[in-house]
């Protein structure tokens, strides 16, 4: 069944691990404010399995609210990450390797500069905030949204070296 959003043990195990792996990852860079590699493995996970990147992003969700707390930061996060999968989902699936870093790399850097923006509607309901309220939201949280765009950019570029692992281990363990 192409496409199918049936999944086989391997593939339970294998989408946890990379979900595990987002998340650890996340870890080991918050030293780093607003440098993260999750739209990296978001974006590669979404080349490479379509529909299916979907586990491994909620994965990612679930352990981060489970180990750090489903507080009021945390329910956005349901939505955010699927906008960047999404966007990816649009893109054509067989670009060329002469554009594909730089396509991806631009994604990639503009779902971090839309993290705020993304963010305010929610933070407008939770917080009882206007259209003026939210607005002064997004705008305080700008300089912030540059850093986590500029090193969205960067980190982008580990995005088809990952395409490329993840493709060789999908021979040896999906089939």
């Amino acid at each position: 069944m192409k496409g199918s959003m049936k999944l086989n043990i391997k593939e339970i195990a294998l989408f946890g691990m990379l979900g595990a792996l987002m998340y650890a990852s996340k870890i080991a860079l918050e030293f780093l404010p607003n440098v993260h590699l999750i739209a990296v493995f978001i974006t590669a996970e979404t080349v490479v399995y379509r529909k299916k990147a979907l586990y491994p992003i909620y994965t990612f969700i679930l352990l981060t609210g489970l180990l750090n707390g489903f507080g009021i930061w945390w329910w956005p996060y349901l939505y955010i990450w699927a906008v960047l999968w999404g966007a990816v989902m649009l893109l054509p699936k067989d670009m060329p390797e002469n554009v594909a870093p730089f396509v991806y790399m631009c994604v990639c850097a503009l779902h971090g500069l839309l993290y705020g923006t993304l963010y305010a509607p929610y933070q407008a309901l939770a917080f009882h905030l206007d259209f003026h309220g939210m607005l002064a939201w997004i705008a305080a949280g700008l300089p912030y949204d540059a850093i986590h765009g500029l090193s969205n950019f960067f980190c982008a570029m580990l995005v088809l070296p990952l395409v490329k692992v993840m493709k060789q281990a999908q021979k040896l363990v999906i089939n």
